[in-house]
């Protein structure tokens, strides 16, 4: 219990202790910022020289960060025929019975069809075969240093710390895509701390290689969220209302539905 508390504390500190590092600037300057700031909420010397000591710029992040917003610009139509192939179809229904078990298990204790989180769980990352392989410290420092979202983006560079620190994942494995998302359903890392289910039993949280850890903490990210189970998701729902928690773009939850009904035919 005292451990819970320590967390839960340490949790609201990350949340609010992550805007008083100026942004833009000299980068080294806002690194040292931002690391008094860690320190400040409570991680320790060690994860944060390991983790920040010898951090850099990159500007390949950014470049991909400007071009990132015209990405659902496309039809619903434009967007599910790429998306939601047939072999892409075949193999979450090939994994969908490879899992049966443990599916059924996530989906009574959090509510959630077993279809929608195998379309999530392959929409994001084809089953873990592409979770990106950027460190996630360096991708994330360097969307923080831009002032376009740095509150944002520092609050998620404490969340990586935390994670590091938990034990949860070393700084080597501690990678992820261009918006510091990590894992195989690409959580940014607030939401790994906050939503992250430990569904194996092993002591920690592995997005990265626990398929029970992934499946389980992407149906609790929609059940803590408001899910209603046996109501329908399709577009106009309650619950469709909800996934907006997982991705705010209608044409990307139309996609997920849609995929969700292709596998339950």
């Amino acid at each position: 219990m005292i451990a819970r508390m320590l967390t839960a504390i340490l949790a609201l500190t990350l949340a609010t202790a992550a805007q008083a590092a100026k942004c833009g600037g000299e980068f080294n300057t806002f690194i040292a910022e931002i690391s008094r700031e860690a320190a400040a909420a409570g991680i320790s010397r060690g994860v944060i020289s390991s983790a920040l000591g010898e951090v850099t710029y990159d500007a390949k992040v950014m470049s991909f960060d400007r071009r990132q917003r015209g990405t659902f610009r496309k039809t619903f139509e434009e967007y599910a025929a790429t998306r939601v192939t047939p072999p892409r179809v075949k193999r979450a229904k090939s994994l969908m019975q490879k899992h049966a078990a443990l599916l059924g298990r996530v989906e009574q204790r959090f509510g959630v069809p077993r279809e929608l989180i195998m379309a999530i769980w392959t929409m994001e990352t084809d089953n873990g075969a592409d979770m990106g392989k950027l460190p996630v410290v360096r991708t994330l420092a360097t969307l923080a240093h831009d002032c376009r979202r740095t509150d944002l983006f520092q609050k998620e560079l404490l969340a990586a710390l935390q994670i590091l620190q938990r034990g949860d994942l070393s700084q080597k494995e501690l990678l992820g895509a261009y918006a510091g998302e990590i894992g195989q359903t690409q959580f940014l890392p607030s939401s790994y701390i906050k939503y992250g289910v430990d569904f194996d039993g092993n002591g920690h949280v592995d997005l990265r290689r626990s398929v029970p850890d992934v499946l389980a903490s992407t149906a609790n990210l929609l059940k803590t969220n408001g899910w209603r189970q046996g109501a329908p998701f399709t577009e106009g729902t309650e619950n469709f209302q909800v996934m907006r928690e997982w991705n705010r773009s209608e044409v990307y939850r139309k996609t997920l539905v849609y995929f969700a009904q292709q596998l339950s035919r």
